[in-house]
Parts: structure tokens; C-alpha cells; sequence
């Protein structure tokens, strides 16, 4: 049997010591500022990033390089591995079906080799528990096929609750109008959302202030968590630059789940260029997504 490497795309928002500790190879998702493309081996600070945001830079997203994609698989197969890819939500990117088509031309040119793309209908750090779970799988010695289908039965219970700290992101793209961007800044309004089974970011209530935005997504992740609640995954916890929210949110967890381990890191910019600084959400195992 065919070794095999999992890989995924920069979406998945994990940290880059851990992406390293654990050999998973990354595909690139891109973002423009000012005329240059970053991602690949060029880009920016989380902090360097997000305050170009705060200066009103508005930087514009790509999706991964079909090349690039190529280029990667070929290079694995090449090795002798097969190639598990876990993929950003393809209802927010074309980087999915990008994966796919790669995928397929690939696997004609080497009847021998195997890729499986799993469409995770996730982002951000709800992507990236999918990356962990794997990584377990695999090294509690279970097959690509094993793996593949545990992620593919157990999809809808990958869960995200986050909210935004600037309506002006979500108006400018597309999720509220301009009217409602304006009000609901005007009076201090904290939208809540989530990645709803179709893999779209969906609005579910809203409330005022931020301190209550953190404690209401919060109380969600409880309301949901069910059966997992005292099962040994990560809670993930993904932030546009507001590491101390994201502490503060880690503490709510951690009164009400003691002993879950907590993952914390920044959501990437080809993800937080659509959120914008200040944006924070939840990642967790639960029964209703």
C-alpha cells in the first residue's frame, strides 16, 4: 500500500508550526493589495496586514493557482504518495473545483496513483479541524480511504459560530446592504454567523456589543456540542488580529469545558479580507452544524 500526505490549502487558518510538525503541505490561496499579489512567497504580517485593513486599504482575494495545484500533485506523485486534500468550502471559492480538476488530470496521466478531495463546505479553522482529525486518524494508522470517509460521514459536525467587529466588510461583500451597515454601526449592532450545511457564511441573529457577541457565540458552541462535548477534540478559535478577544473568549470555553484543549491563531488574509480586523469566531465538534 501507497504511502500518503495530506494536504490542504492556506484557508485553513492552522498554525504554520503546526502545518510544519505535521508535514502537511499547503496550496496557497492569494490576496491583492495595491497592485501586488501575496500568499505564495510573498506576504504580510498578520499585524502588517490587518492595519492596512484599519487604514482603509481594501485588499481583493484569488483563489489557488490551477498550476500551482498541479505542479504540487505532480511533484507528491511523482514520490510515490497518494494525496488526500482537504479543501476550503466551494461554495465560498472556485479553490475547490480548482483541486479537483487538478486532481483528475493527474490521476489520468498516472492511472496508478490516488487523490481524494474532500469539499469540507468549511472555513477558516472549521477547515482546519478537519486537518486535525486527519492527522490523528493517520497516525493512529488508518488508511487514506478509512480517513476519507470518517471525514466525508461526520462533515456536518464540524461547526462554526463567529462574528465581526466592522459591518462595512460584510456590506461590502454582498452579505448586508449599506443601509444596514450604517445603522447597525451607528448603535454598536455585532452580527453572529455561522457556515451553515451548504457551506455558505449565513446570518443567524444579532446582538450589541462585542463582549455580548463573544459570550452569545459561546453559548451557541454549548448549545450545540452535545455528545462532544467531553470527547478529546481541539476547540479552535480563528481572530483578525484581536488576539486579546480571542483570549477572552478562550476563558468563557474554558469555564464552562475545563479540560478541552484550545487551538488560537489568525484568520488568514485571503479569508479576513471579506471579514476584516477584529473578527473572531468559534471551531468545534457538535451535533447540529
Amino acid at each position: 500500500m501507497r504511502d500518503y500526505v495530506i494536504t490542504a490549502d492556506s484557508n485553513c487558518d492552522l498554525p504554520a508550526e503546526y502545518i510544519k510538525e505535521k508535514n502537511i503541505v499547503i496550496i496557497p490561496h492569494y490576496y491583492d493589495i495595491d497592485g501586488v499579489t501575496y500568499g505564495d512567497e510573498l506576504n504580510l504580517t498578520p499585524k502588517e496586514f490587518y492595519d492596512r485593513m484599519r487604514a482603509g486599504v481594501m485588499p481583493t482575494t484569488m483563489a489557488s493557482n490551477p498550476e500551482v495545484i498541479r505542479n504540487t500533485f505532480q511533484s507528491l506523485i511523482s514520490r510515490g504518495y497518494d494525496i488526500l486534500h482537504i479543501s476550503f468550502s466551494s461554495a465560498l471559492s472556485g479553490g475547490c473545483s480548482n483541486v479537483m480538476a487538478g486532481a483528475r488530470e493527474i490521476c489520468e496521466e498516472n492511472p496508478d496513483a490516488k487523490i481524494l478531495v474532500l469539499d469540507t463546505l468549511n472555513a477558516s479553522m472549521g477547515e482546519g479541524m478537519f486537518i486535525l482529525k486527519a492527522v490523528q486518524m493517520k497516525e493512529e494508522g488508518k488508511t487514506i480511504d478509512e480517513i476519507y470517509s470518517w471525514l466525508e460521514e461526520h462533515k456536518m459536525n464540524f461547526c462554526v459560530r463567529f462574528t465581526v467587529d466592522d459591518l462595512g466588510h460584510l456590506h461590502r461583500g454582498g452579505r448586508i446592504s449599506k443601509t444596514t451597515a450604517i445603522i447597525g454601526s451607528m448603535i454598536n449592532i455585532k452580527p453572529i454567523l455561522h457556515v451553515n450545511p451548504e457551506g455558505q457564511l449565513v446570518s443567524l441573529t444579532t446582538v450589541r456589543g462585542r463582549k455580548k457577541s463573544l459570550t452569545t457565540i459561546c453559548n451557541m458552541m454549548m448549545e450545540s456540542i452535545g455528545k462532544f462535548k467531553d470527547e478529546d477534540d481541539y476547540i479552535c478559535i480563528a481572530h483578525g488580529d484581536a488576539l486579546e478577544d480571542a483570549y477572552y473568549l478562550q476563558e468563557l470555553i474554558l469555564e464552562r469545558l475545563p479540560d478541552k484543549k484550545i487551538m488560537i491563531n489568525t484568520i488568514s488574509p485571503s479569508i479576513g479580507a471579506h471579514s476584516g480586523p477584529g473578527a473572531i469566531g468559534i471551531c468545534f465538534m457538535g451535533e447540529i452544524r
